[in-house]
């Protein structure tokens, strides 16, 4: 069995699908997943799914909710109904060798990082293009409203930023130049406040010879940033542009390698 719950929750077996139709459900499941291996408590999965307000016969629901999703994952491989336990505060759902992507997302990034620091950047680079695929839309399907479900949501997107910005490093470090002016053009396009994706786009157009054009992307940001947050650009980013009004030569300095 794979637990995904990076994008809309599903779980699969083989070639197999297995998704559930009642919001609740997904809430539900996506909670326990969660906190895989720890208790989740009845109030903790109440808050999840009502809030502030749960209803008077909260635990009741709960429980319908629960026994419905062990037969939900009996019909999705865990034949012998073990997935989940019942504790006397609540509940845990065990993973027992179960397949989780965010598990395998953070590995992948963790991996990607070593290389990247190691100067292995084509090994980096696969690692962060495997993790950014395991990453297959809003967190269920932007349905998350609960305080652990919105705040996963949350971390998930900063880290697919953040994986993003490491892809693009690790092609810097390959020379693919014209591969990367495009995808940040895009990127600061999606995410015009995201100063990070100005500086790298200013550093490889540097590197390109388009040293004009890396001088104009910052007098962009200054724009943005003065007209959407009153605020001009970061430390970093003044920095970049400084060093490439001074062709300061460590920006001609390859990542280690």
């Amino acid at each position: 069995m794979r637990y995904e719950l990076l994008g809309p929750l599903r779980v699969t077996n083989g070639g197999e699908t297995f998704s559930l139709s009642a919001p609740k459900m997904e809430m539900t499941l996506a909670t326990l997943l969660l906190g895989a291996g720890r208790v989740t408590t009845k109030d903790q999965l109440a808050t999840e799914l009502w809030g502030s307000c749960p209803p008077r016969r909260a635990s009741a629901a709960v429980h319908v909710y629960l026994s419905q999703l062990r037969k939900f994952l009996v019909s999705a491989g865990d034949s012998e109904g073990r997935a989940i336990s019942t504790r006397p505060s609540g509940y845990v759902l065990h993973l027992d060798g179960a397949a989780y992507d965010v598990a395998e997302f953070q590995e992948l990034v963790r991996d990607g990082r070593h290389h990247q620091d190691a100067g292995r950047h084509e090994a980096a680079l696969e690692a962060f293009e495997l993790a950014l695929l395991l990453l297959r839309g809003p967190v269920l399907d932007g349905l998350a409203e609960g305080p652990a479900l919105s705040a996963f949501a949350t971390w998930a997107e900063a880290e697919r930023l953040d994986c993003l910005e490491l892809s693009v490093e690790a092609r810097t470090a390959l020379g693919r130049h014209r591969e990367v002016i495009s995808l940040l053009d895009g990127l600061i396009a999606q995410y015009p406040l995201r100063e990070s994706f100005y500086r790298q786009l200013m550093l490889v157009l540097y590197r390109a010879e388009r040293q004009a054009e890396a001088l104009r992307v910052y007098r962009k940001a200054q724009r943005v940033l003065r007209a959407e947050l009153g605020l001009e650009p970061c430390r970093s980013l003044r920095r970049m542009h400084q060093a490439i009004l001074t062709s300061d030569r460590v920006l001609d300095l390859p990542l280690a390698s």
